[in-house]
């Protein structure tokens, strides 16, 4: 009898606990500001970190095309289309640089093998679209400001 009266007292102590955690959390949010109240979301961006592992940037105009990125990608949601180089020049020629979202987990695992350093991790952060299709960002079809990242990646870029 005395076990079962502990055991009962054991549970009763450790959901009361867990509901004053809650509560308690409950009560927080109405003390703390929102989120907009903070920063202008739509209008203004959200400040980010140095190191903040956003939406990649790319210079096609550096990329040898050694295919190293999309080797070292655990996800393969790197894909790029290359031709052979015209005679004077040695190499390939890459035509198409091609990043699926809807894959990539931001690991920046690819950004360390590239020997010509033109991929880097940007700080854009918010990509919104109706379709998956959307998700999947052709680098070499963009203009040079918005790859490179001096110009928001948003959808109407990216349709373009």
């Amino acid at each position: 009898m005395r076990q079962w009266s502990h055991n009962v007292y054991a549970a009763i102590s450790t959901v009361a606990q867990g509901l004053y955690i809650t509560l308690w959390y409950f009560l927080q949010t109405y003390k703390r500001r929102a989120f907009t109240q903070h920063f202008e979301y739509p209008e203004l961006p959200v400040p980010v970190k140095p190191r903040y592992r956003g939406f990649h940037r790319f210079d096609l105009t550096t990329c040898i095309g050694c295919d190293k990125c999309a080797r070292a990608c655990p996800v393969d949601c790197i894909y790029i289309d290359k031709v052979k180089a015209t005679p004077p020049l040695k190499g390939f020629k890459v035509v198409g640089f091609k990043i699926d979202y809807t894959k990539c987990m931001f690991c920046a695992l690819c950004v360390d093998p590239c020997p010509v350093d033109c991929i880097f991790m940007g700080s854009t952060h918010d990509q919104s679209c109706y379709s998956r299709d959307g998700c999947i960002v052709d680098f070499a079809k963009l203009p040079l400001e918005v790859a490179w990242g001096q110009a928001s990646l948003n959808p109407t870029a990216i349709a373009g």
